[in-house]
C-alpha cells in the first residue's frame, strides 16, 4: 500500500491489580528503526505515553490519544519466558506461558499475508469476540490501522512499579484501555503482530 508504515514485532497487554492496565509494544522492524514503547493507562483513567525518543512519540501520539507523553529511556529484554521493561518511571517484569490453540493457529499465518489488510479486515470480525479486541480501525490524522496476528501466548504473572508505587499482581486488562479504536484481550497476552498504518483508501477504508 503507497504511503503505508508498518511495524513487525510484539503487542503485550498486562493488567494489574491496582488497576493500572500496561499495554507494551516491542517493535523489531519499523519506520524508525527497532524500538519499544509503553502505554498505560491508570486506574483514573488517566493514559500515558512513555516513548524512547521525540519522533517515536509524536507519531504514536499522532495515531493514539493520550493526557501525558513522556519522552524517557526506554528498553525490553526477554530472558526466554520473563520479559523485563523499563521505561522511565515503570518497571515491569511478566511471564509467558505455553500456546494455546489459537497461538498455535496464529502461527500458521504467513507473514506475508499478516502483512495484508485485506487480511486484517477479514479477520476483524472473528476478533470481535474478544471483547475489546479489533484488527482494523481509525488511527487519527485521516489514517487507518490494520493488526495481522501470528501467534498468541498468555501472560502467566506479572510484578512492577510506577512512580515508585507498587502495581500488583496480574489482573485482567479490564476495564479496556482507550488509547484507540481497540484494546488488547482481556485476558493478559503477547501477541505477535505486523501493524500497518496508512491513509484511508479504496476497499480498504
Amino acid at each position: 500500500m503507497k504511503g503505508a508504515l508498518r511495524f513487525d514485532g510484539w503487542i503485550a497487554g498486562v493488567g494489574t491489580s491496582s488497576g493500572t492496565r500496561v499495554v507494551v509494544g516491542h517493535w523489531v522492524r519499523s519506520p524508525f528503526g527497532p524500538f519499544s514503547d509503553v502505554m498505560l493507562e491508570e486506574a483514573d483513567g488517566r493514559r500515558v505515553l512513555l516513548a524512547p525518543t521525540r519522533q517515536v512519540a509524536d507519531f504514536v501520539a499522532g495515531v493514539y490519544r493520550f493526557d501525558r507523553v513522556r519522552v524517557v529511556p526506554t528498553s525490553v529484554h526477554v530472558a526466554g519466558a520473563v520479559w523485563s521493561v523499563a521505561a522511565g518511571p515503570l518497571a515491569l517484569r511478566f511471564a509467558v506461558g505455553r500456546r494455546g490453540p489459537l497461538g498455535l493457529l496464529l502461527r500458521c499465518v504467513p507473514g506475508a499475508l499478516a502483512a495484508r489488510p485485506a487480511w486484517a479486515t477479514l479477520t476483524d470480525l472473528p476478533a470481535r469476540l474478544l471483547p475489546g479486541v479489533r484488527t482494523r480501525g481509525s488511527a487519527g490524522a485521516g489514517r487507518r490501522e490494520w493488526y495481522g496476528a501470528r501467534d498468541l501466548r498468555p501472560v502467566t504473572a506479572a510484578a512492577g512499579s510506577f512512580e515508585g508505587e507498587d502495581l500488583g499482581g496480574l489482573a485482567p486488562v479490564d476495564p479496556p484501555v482507550r488509547f484507540g479504536f481497540g484494546s488488547t484481550p482481556r485476558a493478559p497476552a503477547v501477541v505477535r503482530v505486523v501493524s500497518t498504518v496508512g491513509p484511508v483508501r479504496g476497499r480498504f477504508g
